[in-house]
């Protein structure tokens, strides 16, 4: 989709029901998920490792990040649920919020940095203006550079996964994460063909950060869009990527969680699908895997692997 179609989509969207929004969505998906069978959910390209490669921490097959996108106060509402499931299975994740649309209260920060959880930001607004021009681009970077300051916080993923690595060095960041290996459902449908996180060099005075994309489909695709019934996706392509040494990279939406017993309404899904996620890596790859905030991944990557950015993501992403 290009970007005078996104402006245009952006604009009226205020003005659609949900309920066509995602009809819409639906009717899209089921042809393009015809289309790219064979590069959805899992592209084999993807799957090579950086050159030089030297293993993740102490030996662990894969690696494992889980993250999550705050759309709605009626998701920050649910991030203590969130956060509490992952505690009683023994993980931990990232949590991004969108400050300029809704309020992001101090006690839920502190919460989830005091239980060894991170926190980031997911654009300054979810309107899809982020990169509608240059200039609109560096108003919002001013407004999402005071806030990393002020929060204290190192990581971003633009709303809706659009993206410009370019112009992401003007933030004061030390990764991102915006794309993806594969993902043709996608209103920027550029995957950037790696299961591995890569730099992103600095530009003159412009800061470099460590891109790190999403290696599993999101549960919005496969449980509002696609109407998926179970988590086999999910599970193939978590065995594909560890299969091959790789970052499995989860975005979920605490926003779409349904945590009652009630039957889930228009946009949500049962949380026990994401609650059965986490016991199958348990359940199936015990201590095999190395599991960081994404932080900690940045920083790995950063100080341990060699700067060989492949010149066919940023062409694709640049």
């Amino acid at each position: 989709m290009n970007q005078s179609i996104l402006k245009q989509y952006y604009l009226i969207k205020p003005f659609i029901p949900k309920s066509l929004q995602i009809y819409l969505r639906r009717m899209i998906a089921l042809l393009q998920r015809q289309t790219f069978k064979t590069s959805w959910p899992i592209d084999e390209e993807s799957g090579a490792a950086p050159e030089n490669w030297q293993g993740w921490p102490d030996g662990k097959q894969f690696a494992l990040v889980l993250t999550h996108d705050v759309e709605a106060a009626a998701g920050v509402a649910k991030c203590r649920d969130v956060m509490t499931l992952e505690q009683n299975l023994g993980f931990r994740s990232s949590f991004n919020f969108v400050p300029g649309d809704y309020p992001v209260d101090h006690e839920t920060r502190t919460l989830l940095n005091d239980n060894g959880f991170e926190v980031g930001l997911h654009g300054w607004t979810h309107d899809g203006s982020l990169y509608n021009t240059r200039d609109i681009f560096l108003q919002q970077a001013r407004k999402i550079n005071v806030c990393l300051k002020e929060w204290g916080v190192v990581g971003f993923r633009s709303p809706a996964m659009h993206h410009n690595l370019d112009w992401l060095r003007d933030l004061d960041i030390e990764y991102d994460m915006s794309t993806f290996d594969t993902d043709p459902f996608e209103p920027q449908p550029d995957g950037m063909g790696t299961i591995f996180p890569f730099r992103v060099k600095a530009d003159g005075c412009r800061k470099g950060y460590i891109e790190m994309p999403y290696t599993l489909p999101q549960d919005s695709t496969l449980f509002v869009i696609m109407r998926e019934k179970t988590i086999d996706i999910w599970k193939r392509k978590l065995d594909w990527v560890a299969e091959h040494g790789g970052m499995a990279l989860v975005n979920t939406h605490p926003d779409y969680m349904n945590f009652t017993n009630a039957g889930s309404r228009l946009g949500e899904y049962p949380a026990e699908y994401y609650s059965e996620l986490l016991k199958y890596i348990k359940m199936n790859y015990g201590t095999g895997y190395w599991h960081p905030l994404p932080r900690e991944m940045a920083r790995f990557w950063a100080n341990n692997q060699a700067d060989e950015t492949r010149n066919m993501m940023l062409s694709r992403a640049l």
